[in-house]
């Protein structure tokens, strides 16, 4: 019974706020500036291989949409080093923003358009469910412990992309199914077992597709999970009879000081493995 109506509640609580705060104004901000992010360095890297009026610039744009052609791979790491690709190098010599810029920067169209296609199905869905904060906060955070595990275990990849987020997404949508199991037709074990398709095609794709990293996926995944079980909406009746999330920010604010804590420890620690 409280699963179901916990459930239900958290699908149907933002209907109940003002009109503008319906909106899922994280997810659009994030998909906005990266797309635009994505257009100004690919306008970048056309610059670096020649290409200066409108229309050779759209060319090569759409001539690397796919995969980057040789010709333009040296240009395109130099660009998004320059505008803050991972690089261990770099953020071993101070340039920690690193271990959060790669989140805004893509490769070529597909990149661009794969991520923020999820992160607009995913995310307008999840900002919804767990309020425009709590969103943000596991989609920053998560995002930042994908780049920390690429640092750890993929020293020598150059990695950008938001995908380290977007499973982190998936992750802490996972277990807001497991905690509302209850609520759902056979135990939720049909959107568990998608969800787990979903990740295990993704996850499948980076060890046939060259230049993904997998590592970054992995840790985003679970961070995602561990942040979906401590902050996943959940309603529980108060002696009033009425329904409140318990484990909204701003009910759970120590535990959410500590993993901003946790995560900076975790920083560190990679850095001296690093050094």
């Amino acid at each position: 019974m409280h699963a179901r109506l916990s459930y239900q509640d958290a699908l149907s609580s933002y209907r109940t706020r003002a009109y503008l705060n319906r909106i899922s104004w994280g997810t659009w901000i994030i998909t906005l500036c990266s797309t635009l992010f994505w257009c100004f360095t690919a306008c970048q890297v056309a610059q670096a291989t020649g290409a200066h009026s409108v229309s050779a610039i759209i060319n090569h744009i759409l001539n690397n949409a796919i995969d980057t052609q040789a010709s333009s791979d040296t240009a395109l790491t130099d660009v998004l080093i320059r505008y803050g690709a991972k690089d261990n190098t770099l953020i071993l010599q101070g340039q920690y923003w690193r271990l959060l810029t790669p989140l805004f920067l893509h490769a070529n169209l597909l990149h661009i358009g794969l991520n923020m296609l999820n992160l607009v199905i995913l995310g307008t869905f999840l900002e919804r469910l767990f309020g425009h904060l709590r969103f943000l906060f596991i989609y920053l955070l998560t995002g930042i412990i994908s780049i920390v595990a690429s640092f750890v275990f993929a020293p020598d990849v150059i990695s950008v992309g938001a995908s380290g987020a977007i499973f982190g997404l998936v992750g802490a949508y996972s277990l807001f199914v497991v905690v509302h199991r209850r609520a759902l037709p056979r135990g939720g074990l049909l959107a568990l077992l998608w969800l787990v398709f979903i990740v295990g095609l993704n996850l499948g794709a980076g060890f046939v597709i060259a230049n993904v990293d997998n590592y970054a996926h992995l840790g985003g995944l679970l961070s995602g999970c561990i942040l979906g079980w401590w902050f996943t909406p959940l309603y529980r009746p108060t002696k009033e009879q009425a329904l409140i999330d318990t484990h909204r920010l701003a009910h759970r604010w120590p535990l959410a000081l500590l993993t901003i804590l946790g995560t900076l420890l975790l920083v560190i620690l990679a850095l001296q493995l690093g050094n």
